[in-house]
């Protein structure tokens, strides 16, 4: 069976990251979340059905029967939209249907609070962004809904664009996210990191009947938060920041010469996946690296193993150039890349951890920051172990 050298595969990813002109984006999925000790997608289910009295706990059931949340909410909020009077789906009328929307919002933001998180994968992470030096923004796309990545960014003072503008309750501006960077043009300037919530966030709420805005704190009691109602139901101008922020995320991938790091996803969306697949197939210079914290998920081999530029990587084995196999144990690896017999990098914090230190931009405006780097990532400096 043929193997593959841990080293190198670093140290081919540290040169192309290296790569100013490089267009850089980063995917995190739920795995992001939980290695900061917060629920993943399935985990988070079982704790919002926990805080939920006997009625609601058993419609919500009824609801997630051949679905996962994202969708039970979806289709809650499409019998809130649809019924009228004292019509019901499921035994639920539109109020109940809204009652019990807004009881599992509250349980996902409380779930979700950041007290109970270790922030230091997503300080690193933030610790790449602000020290990164590309021609092109950085991207930052994440399906979760938690404030963690904007936390971390703030934590360093990394200026970021979300798509919204303002504080207490910011307005999504759909012109500002679908304008390509570059001279003469209207956009935010490039050294912002873009971060982009494709599935919504605790601290999104409805303004009224048909539009979006970002308060300064998650959703408060007696509200629901505007978690992935992008449901075909919806009229047009309610889907509005899910429609244009995954359209980004398609015209970013088709970018000319684009690295995608995929990290804590496990490629359950086959609506993302088509985007990410159908982006590499096209764009044959371009290159999506999925890492995996267990094995490599059947829709993501396939693909792997028939399109070169797609590398899936895991703890006991990667798919890199369409060949799979293997990982060759390395006789002396550098730190942070091998950890218990395991590519260490499958796991977010290490990936993180990695990421900060090949940053070849040093920041020396933070003490706080050099601080945290030795004591998390070690050396600023350690990057150049993986140069060979």
């Amino acid at each position: 069976m043929p193997t593959h050298d841990p080293v190198k595969f670093v140290t081919d990813l540290s040169a192309k990251l290296a790569t100013r002109s490089r267009h850089v984006c980063a995917f995190l999925g739920a795995g992001a979340a939980r290695a900061c000790g917060l629920p993943d997608i399935a985990q988070l289910q079982e704790r919002v059905l926990a805080h939920l009295e006997d009625e609601e706990r058993a419609a919500l059931e009824q609801q997630l029967s051949g679905r996962d949340l994202e969708q039970a909410l979806s289709r809650l909020r499409r019998i809130a939209a649809l019924l009228s009077d004292d019509q019901q789906v499921d035994g639920l009328t539109a109020a109940d249907a809204g009652s019990l929307d807004g009881a599992v919002c509250r349980a996902v933001v409380t779930e979700l609070d950041l007290d109970a998180a270790d922030l230091d994968p997503m300080l690193a992470l933030a610790a790449w962004a602000v020290r990164a030096d590309y021609n092109l923004p950085l991207e930052l796309f994440t399906v979760n809904y938690d404030l963690l990545i904007e936390t971390a960014l703030e934590r360093w003072r990394v200026p970021y664009f979300d798509g919204f503008i303002g504080s207490l309750r910011a307005r999504f501006h759909t012109e500002l996210v679908e304008t390509a960077p570059g001279p003469g043009s209207e956009s935010v300037p490039p050294f912002f990191t873009r971060l982009w919530k494709l599935h919504g966030s605790v601290n999104w709420a409805w303004a009224d009947a048909q539009q979006i805005v970002r308060l300064g704190q998650p959703v408060g009691e007696g509200h629901a938060a505007a978690i992935y109602p992008s449901d075909a139901k919806y009229e047009e101008s309610q889907r509005v920041p899910f429609v244009v922020l995954q359209d980004r995320f398609r015209r970013a991938l088709h970018q000319p010469e684009t690295l995608a790091l995929v990290t804590g996803y496990s490629f359950g969306d086959d609506h993302l996946n088509e985007l990410m697949f159908d982006a590499a197939a096209r764009r044959e210079r371009s290159e999506l690296v999925a890492f995996c914290h267990s094995e490599i998920p059947g829709r993501l081999a396939e693909r792997a193993l028939t399109t070169p530029n797609i590398q899936a990587v895991t703890g006991n084995e990667a798919i890199i150039g369409g060949v799979r196999g293997d990982w060759a144990a390395p006789d002396d690896p550098p730190p942070g890349l091998w950890q218990e017999g395991q590519l260490a990098l499958r796991d977010f914090r290490h990936l993180a951890g990695y990421l900060a230190r090949s940053a070849t931009r040093e920041s020396d405006r933070d003490p706080l920051m050099r601080d945290f780097l030795e004591r998390v990532v070690g050396s600023t400096h350690e990057g150049t172990d993986y140069d060979g």
